[in-house]
């Protein structure tokens, strides 16, 4: 008996399910209306431009996130350091001219396996706001600190020296 039940169940799905009727109503909806921002926001200044000078280079910092070595080297412009198993390549270090300590922004690369692997980062790190562009690394962190030193002081006084020998 219940299987005669359950086999004219299974017949009559397929005519059940071709009996029902779609049907698509168009809804005459009208778009949203808001009304004017009657608040003030006052006026809109734009950011103020700072001339930046270059530095010799950068002062970075590293961290090893699985044994919680922490390890500061500093880099000049146009060179590379080894850093667990990264190669962080320095392009040039930047920060305000009025003001050498204030913010510095570095442009690096990083690279795995010591320089023959995948490019993991390149880009702009800012020294007040390392989540801004952050090395996104499961093992390793690195951030900008700050510049260090002046390009052209340096070569100045490199020419300075030269003259006295």
């Amino acid at each position: 008996m219940i299987k005669w039940a359950t086999l004219a169940g299974a017949l009559m799905l397929p005519v059940m399910a071709q009996a029902q009727d779609i049907q698509i109503e168009m809804l005459d909806i009208q778009p949203l209306q808001y009304e004017p921002l009657t608040i003030p926001l006052g006026d809109v200044k734009s950011e103020s431009v700072v001339a930046a000078t270059v530095g010799k280079g950068a002062l970075l910092r590293g961290l090893d996130k699985l044994t919680g070595q922490v390890a500061d080297f500093e880099l000049n412009n146009g060179y590379s350091v080894n850093f667990g198993t990264l190669r962080v390549d320095m392009a040039q270090c930047r920060h305000p001219s009025e003001n050498p300590n204030g913010d510095a922004f570095a442009f690096i690369s990083v690279y795995e396996d010591q320089g023959s692997g995948a490019n993991v980062f390149q880009g702009w790190m800012v020294a007040s706001s390392p989540a801004l562009s952050a090395l996104d690394h499961a093992r390793y962190d690195v951030w900008v600190l700050r510049c260090t030193g002046l390009a052209q002081a340096d070569a100045e006084s490199t020419s300075e020296d030269d003259g006295n020998e």
